[in-house]
C-alpha cells in the first residue's frame, strides 16, 4: 500500500503504509527519542500532529499495554524510515503496524527522513497530509493549504476527559519511593486535584507514588467546582495546542492563584504564565525528544529532560518582582520553568516524569509535597 505525505511547502514524499488507510491532516513535527514510541504515539500532547521519528528503526520491540500513556494513539498520523513489523519483546501483545491499524492511525515508511527533519529544522514545523487516496501530487499541496494551523487551535477540550474520576494506580515501574521524604513520612495522603488539558497516565501514576489521592476533572471544570472539592493542591497537565487559545483554562487558573498550591507541566506551565500576565510564543519546529539539557538556575545542576511542546513562554512578558525564573534550556535558552516569589506555585516546561535521566527531575514531585504540607499544616494550626 502507497502512501503519499504532502507539506506546505510543496515536497511530496512517496512511501509505503504500514497501519490504516484514508487521509489525515496534521502539523508534521520530529521527536529525536530513538525508544519510546509507544509512549510518543500515545501522549495527548502529540494530538493534531503528525510525528516524524528521527531514529530509523521503528517497531523492534512491539507494543505493550502496560507502557501507553492515554487510552489510545493521539497522533494524527506517524512517519519512519523503516518499520519493523517482526518484533522481539517479551512484553509485546502485538506489532506496531496492527496496533496502528486497529486504532485508524495512517503511517508511512521508507521516506528520507534525514531529509524531512532537515527540511522542519529549516523551514520550522508545517502543515502536512498523509493519504493512501489521492495519487495527484498537486491536489494534495493544494489540500494542505487550505488545512488548520496550530496557531489558535484549542485541542484541550478534544483530548480532555468528559467527567472527573479518581486515580489510583500507583507508579511500581521507575523506582521505589524512600520511606522518607525529605524528613517527613510518606506515608500523609494530599488530595490533588488533576486538571486535565491531555494528562499523561505516567504523572498520575507518579504523583500518587508520592502519596497524592487523585481527581482528575475536565479542561473546562471551573474554579468554583475545584474549590468545593477542597483540594491540598492543584495540578495544571500536559497537552495539545495553542495555550493561549484555551481562553476558559487560563481564566480559572487566574482565579486559583493563592488559593491552594500549585504545580504545571509542559501546557501547564505555558497556562500559568499566560494567567500571570505573561505571552507565549510558538517555537520554530518545537522541543521533542528525551535528551533535552536543562539548567536548574538555583542549583546550578544539569537535568537530561524529555520534552515535547510547540510553544514557549517569552520570559520578557513575565513580572519579575514576582516571578523568579528556575530553569533555562542550555540549547536556546528557552524558558524551562519558573516559580512564584511568595505563592506556592511553579511549573515546568519538561516532563519530570518521563525519566530521563532518570531521576533528574524527581524531585518537582517532592517538591509538591512539601508546599502542599506546610499549606496544611498552617491550616491545622
Amino acid at each position: 500500500m502507497f502512501v503519499k505525505l504532502a507539506l506546505e511547502n510543496g515536497t511530496v514524499f512517496t512511501g509505503t503504509g504500514f497501519g490504516s488507510e484514508g487521509e489525515v491532516f496534521g502539523e508534521v513535527v520530529f521527536n529525536t527519542s530513538i525508544t519510546g514510541y509507544q509512549e510518543i504515539l500515545t501522549d495527548p500532547s502529540y494530538a493534531g500532529q503528525i510525528v516524524t521519528m528521527t531514529y530509523p528503526l521503528i517497531g523492534n520491540y512491539g507494543i505493550n499495554l502496560d507502557d501507553v500513556e492515554s487510552v489510545k494513539p493521539q497522533v494524527s498520523g506517524f512517519i519512519v524510515r523503516e518499520y519493523f513489523d517482526f518484533f522481539s519483546n517479551w512484553r509485546a501483545n502485538s506489532s506496531l503496524g496492527e496496533y496502528l491499524k486497529k486504532n485508524n492511525i495512517i503511517a508511512i515508511e521508507g521516506i528520507d527522513t534525514r531529509m524531512l527533519t532537515k527540511m522542519i529544522r529549516t523551514q520550522g514545523a508545517m502543515r502536512g497530509v498523509l493519504s493512501t487516496i489521492e495519487i495527484e501530487d498537486q491536489k494534495l499541496i493544494e489540500k494542505v493549504k487550505l488545512s488548520s494551523s496550530m496557531n489558535g487551535r484549542d485541542l484541550a477540550k478534544e483530548v480532555t476527559c468528559k467527567h472527573p474520576y479518581s486515580w489510583d494506580e500507583v507508579d511500581k515501574t521507575i523506582f521505589k519511593l524512600p520511606t522518607k521524604l525529605n524528613g517527613n513520612s510518606n506515608s500523609e495522603k494530599y488530595n490533588v486535584v488533576v486538571i486535565d488539558y491531555g494528562v499523561k497516565q505516567n504523572i498520575l501514576r507518579r504523583l500518587t507514588s508520592y502519596g497524592c489521592q487523585l481527581t482528575v476533572v475536565p479542561a473546562n471544570f471551573t474554579a468554583e467546582e475545584i474549590l468545593k472539592l477542597n483540594p491540598d493542591g492543584i495540578f495544571l497537565s500536559n497537552g495539545p495546542g495553542d495555550p493561549d487559545a484555551v481562553k476558559y483554562a487560563i481564566l480559572n487558573i487566574k482565579k486559583l492563584i493563592g488559593k491552594k498550591p500549585i504545580f504545571g507541566i509542559c501546557l501547564g506551565h505555558q497556562l500559568l504564565a499566560l494567567a500571570l500576565g505573561g505571552k507565549t510564543y510558538k517555537l520554530k519546529f518545537g522541543h521533542r525528544g528525551a535528551n533535552h539539557p536543562v539548567k536548574n538556575l538555583i542549583t546550578n545542576e544539569v537535568e537530561i529532560t524529555s520534552q515535547n511542546h510547540g510553544f514557549a513562554v517569552d520570559w520578557k512578558t513575565m513580572d519579575e518582582t514576582k516571578i523568579k525564573l528556575t530553569h533555562i534550556n542550555l540549547n536556546d535558552s528557552t524558558v524551562e520553568g519558573f516559580e512564584h516569589k511568595e505563592l506556592p506555585i511553579f511549573c515546568v516546561q519538561y516532563h519530570p516524569e518521563a525519566s530521563p535521566g532518570p531521576h533528574d527531575s524527581d524531585y518537582l514531585f517532592a517538591k509538591f509535597i512539601k508546599h502542599m504540607k506546610k499549606e496544611v499544616y498552617s491550616v491545622k494550626n
